[in-house]
């Protein structure tokens, strides 16, 4: 599935080395490489990168969820940090907990390449519709 009018390559995205392997409503994988710019001053993969893959994996989900119905935004990102990693390949999968009409939860688990469990996280999300489309304006009658 695609994003709608939205280029996953840029931004934060494109700076923090995140790769869409899978994405559709049910289900997100994203892939990146643990490498020394990710790392905090003591060298360990700074726990804010785990935050942002959390929320992102959950928020594409949530819009692709969404369709052309709306869009789908954070507002909460509770992630844990489980296991200390330096560098390798890490992965996030995103499944949904709750899909409702005003609000999503999607939890996300971060993994090595071991497949060891290294961060957990969830995210809420707040379901925005799109605006109503307005009428056609029709000129006065003569």
């Amino acid at each position: 599935m695609r994003m709608p009018d939205v280029d996953l390559d840029t931004g934060f995205i494109k700076l923090l080395g995140l790769e869409i392997v899978e994405a559709s409503g049910d289900r997100v994988v994203v892939r990146w490489e643990a490498r020394p710019d990710l790392h905090q001053p003591f060298g360990l993969v700074h726990g804010g990168v785990y935050c942002a893959a959390v929320e992102t994996a959950a928020s594409i989900g949530g819009v692709l969820w969404l369709g052309g119905r709306g869009t789908a935004v954070g507002v909460s990102n509770q992630t844990d940090f489980l296991r200390a990693v330096r560098e390798g390949e890490l992965t996030a999968t995103a499944s949904p907990v709750h899909r409702g009409r005003s609000q999503q939860l999607w939890a996300v688990e971060i993994t090595d390449a071991g497949g060891r469990l290294v961060a957990r996280g969830q995210v809420r999300l707040q379901n925005l519709p799109n605006p109503p489309v307005p009428a056609p304006v029709r000129p006065p009658s003569p």
